[in-house]
């Protein structure tokens, strides 16, 4: 008997329509302070309608305090490495036009946050993220001179990009 399984999986990852897995991928959410104080719009909310009746106030609370935090999650910018491009919410370049990563945590972050930070580079920093990686832009066409994105895992994503770099 003949082993058809591993043939049948290499043609179901070479499909055309499938999209390959990402080299990094990740969602900058909301620390969970954040989304805390973001619920405390649900008591409010209900206390609007509570001179009508109570329990359609609850019922209004509750799905606003849900709204509020979904949408803070769900518009989270997200940061990702695939097919040889840098996708840091709505902008993307490739990979290729960029030069070697750096990645920082504590503070030399902080420093890269605050004095060290390029007003001519294109950034996605979010608070409560402690690590930045940052990559210099060497696209001689292009304004920007440097990327600063906001991680915290930077080293991986720093290793992500060096991967799709090296076109393996």
């Amino acid at each position: 008997m003949q082993n058809t399984s591993q043939p049948a999986r290499r043609q179901a990852a070479a499909e055309p329509g499938k999209k390959p897995r990402p080299l990094y991928h990740e969602r900058l959410t909301p620390s969970l302070w954040i989304l805390g104080g973001a619920a405390v719009v649900a008591p409010m909310a209900a206390l609007v309608f509570v001179q009508y009746d109570g329990t359609l106030s609850l019922a209004i609370g509750l799905a606003v305090g849900i709204l509020v935090v979904a949408t803070l999650i769900l518009t989270s910018p997200v940061i990702e490495v695939a097919d040889g491009e840098l996708r840091a919410g709505r902008a993307h370049i490739a990979v290729s036009l960029l030069g070697e990563p750096s990645a920082v945590t504590g503070e030399e972050a902080r420093t890269a946050r605050g004095p060290q930070l390029d007003p001519r580079g294109w950034h996605l920093i979010r608070g409560g993220v402690d690590g930045i990686v940052v990559l210099p832009d060497m696209d001689p066409d292009d304004p920007v001179s440097s990327w600063t994105l906001s991680s915290r895992t930077p080293d991986r994503l720093a290793a992500a990009v060096r991967h799709a770099q090296s076109g393996r």
